[in-house]
């Protein structure tokens, strides 16, 4: 059985919505500087890639910023994430989180067109704008994919599930499953372990085992601009 998100638990964190914005944009708008030979990797995505919930050190960019420097690997992670923003927020934002420096990105988007209800071919183009735009910036992605849970029927699931992997081949990206690889998908009561109370964020040790799953595409993907 697959991860699924709680439909319910979405309202629980609406109202910081607007803070994760204002903090993505300081973010992007005021990097770190880059060094000499340093690769830079933004992701973008929502507030799983913002690190909702947690201290700035747990969130998933810095866990996979001090994951990639144990590699031995001098990348620069941009945190891109914006707590609540759906595809269409993604798609909106992309033209200016690929600055000149981005050498590469992280797209892991969808969660909140689920939670939305959204159609499925709303949600597909808004990831193909998105990955013709950074395919246009000559920016290499690294595109994380998202399954639908079963109660929007089986035409919705089969529609919306096909979105990533799909795109990933048209557009040359590489391909990441799911974002909650790790977790222990098959036993989703044990899995629970690593989430926040809210059902849908995932805790530090969550990121931490989710940054181990995807790590190793991350460092695929920066050996596609080195």
């Amino acid at each position: 059985m697959r991860m699924r998100l709680r439909f319910n638990d979405f309202s629980s964190y609406g109202v910081r919505v607007l803070a994760g914005k204002v903090l993505a944009l300081f973010l992007i708008v005021m990097p770190a500087v880059a060094t000499a030979g340093q690769v830079t990797v933004a992701a973008l995505g929502d507030s799983l890639t913002q690190g909702y919930g947690l201290i700035s050190q747990e969130g998933f960019v810095p866990q996979l910023r001090d994951w990639l420097a144990r590699q031995g690997r001098d990348v620069r992670v941009v945190n891109a994430g914006v707590s609540g923003d759906t595809s269409a927020g993604g798609l909106a934002r992309v033209e200016w989180t690929l600055t000149p420096d981005v050498d590469a990105m992280i797209v892991a988007l969808g969660g909140n067109d689920l939670l939305r209800g959204i159609d499925p071919a709303v949600t597909r183009a808004n990831i193909e704008g998105i990955l013709q735009a950074a395919n246009d910036a000559d920016v290499e992605v690294l595109l994380v994919g998202m399954e639908a849970p079963g109660n929007y029927g089986p035409e919705y699931k089969a529609e919306f599930d096909a979105i990533w992997p799909e795109l990933s081949r048209a557009y040359g990206a590489l391909y990441h499953p799911s974002f909650f690889e790790g977790l222990g998908a098959d036993d989703p009561a044990g899995a629970m372990r690593y989430m926040q109370p809210d059902g849908i964020h995932p805790n530090a040790e969550g990121v931490r085992r989710i940054v181990e799953r995807v790590g190793p595409k991350v460092i695929e993907l920066i050996e596609r601009v080195q």
